[in-house]
């Protein structure tokens, strides 16, 4: 399953606009640091691993506007712009971690001039595309073990193909294990207020060939109950040095359900998304979104006006209730705080 979410031409970024699937494939030409802030803040571009991309090609162009000029002057707009992206989102650690991979490498190289500079930034923001795309396809075949011939899958949110450079984390589970020749069905969450899993999730499963029904947030205790769920897998922005793992708002409700009827629950996530500076889920911001997406969700007024609205984007599911955390250099159980720290181990071995 390809879909290109996010490219690089060399000149301009472009992205799917995916506040307009399923209704419309439109692709958005990205040209300024200030266009890529608009298109995260409001969510043309998402997912974890996609919006460390996006960051990084962001401050490419950056760079890119700044060739010429004396390295200091450069190393400025660079910086600024770094700054600027950071106030995009404040969930996905991703974002922060490519921001900072980008802006280290000003201190790593500085006697390169401003042109010679660009050209080594652009070269990290590739690399970091070729490594999402590798750690989707190993995070993928790694999930696929964990499922069975004629399983059917719950998940919430979009965290595959339009999440990624590749084919994703969750979905990328599904993926490999539909390249095997495994039947599987997935039951997608709608995930409200703003239908990633309706509009994305669906739309990129139907895409892949794969069988899939929709369902309602409220829906999912339901099909649990009547024995048509034997995995849970979805996701994550962000997940706590102890295996806390903050997602789309609703995950933590799934994660509790899926519990209560002994169904295993996977977070798929490359280890970019693990916070190791973060001890628990409670060290972890969680995004708070405009009222009018609850209210006035897609144009239509469903609220009376003026109620109060809460909007969190991303809840924290507890690692207790994960049975395992799926990532490209293997499969995290608990304890988390051993496991995964030999799983970043593996990683600084290989730098």
């Amino acid at each position: 399953m390809m879909i290109d979410t996010i490219l690089w031409t060399g000149e301009e970024i472009h992205i799917i606009d995916q506040t307009l699937l399923p209704v419309e494939e439109r692709i958005l030409s990205l040209r300024t640091v200030e266009e890529v802030w608009e298109a995260v803040r409001t969510l043309r571009v998402r997912g974890a691993p996609a919006l460390g991309l996006a960051a990084a090609l962001g401050t490419v162009l950056a760079a890119r506007s700044a060739q010429g000029q004396e390295r200091a002057l450069f190393d400025e707009k660079v910086k600024e712009a770094c700054q600027r992206l950071r106030t995009a989102r404040p969930t996905a650690v991703n974002l922060f971690w490519a921001l900072d991979r980008m802006e280290n490498l000003l201190s790593q190289y500085r006697s390169l001039n401003s042109d010679q500079m660009s050209q080594r930034l652009e070269k990290e923001a590739l690399s970091i595309m070729d490594e999402d795309k590798a750690i989707c396809r190993a995070l993928g075949e790694h999930g696929q073990a964990l499922l069975k011939d004629g399983d059917c899958v719950l998940t919430h949110c979009n965290a595959g193909a339009l999440a990624t450079a590749d084919y994703g984390t969750a979905l990328g589970v599904l993926y490999a294990a539909h390249a095997r020749g495994k039947k599987l069905s997935v039951f997608a969450d709608e995930t409200r207020p703003l239908l990633q899993g309706a509009r994305l999730t669906c739309w990129e499963l139907m895409k892949a060939g794969l069988d899939v029904t929709l369902i309602c947030d409220n829906m999912a205790g339901q099909v649990m109950k009547e024995g048509r769920i034997q995995k849970v897998i979805v996701g994550a922005d962000r997940i706590a040095r102890n295996g806390d793992a903050a997602n789309k708002i609703g995950t933590y409700s799934v994660a509790v359900l899926a519990r209560y009827h002994r169904i295993p629950f996977y977070v798929a996530a490359p280890l970019s998304t693990v916070d190791l500076d973060c001890a628990t889920g409670q060290d972890i911001t969680i995004e708070q979104r405009s009222p009018s997406e609850v209210t006035q969700g897609f144009g239509k007024t469903t609220a009376p006006e003026n109620v109060q609205v809460y909007n969190p984007a991303f809840d924290v599911t507890p690692s207790d209730l994960i049975e395992a955390i799926i990532t490209e250099k293997g499969i995290a159980k608990p304890p988390y705080l051993s496991s995964l720290s030999s799983l970043f181990g593996e990683e600084r071995s290989d730098d």
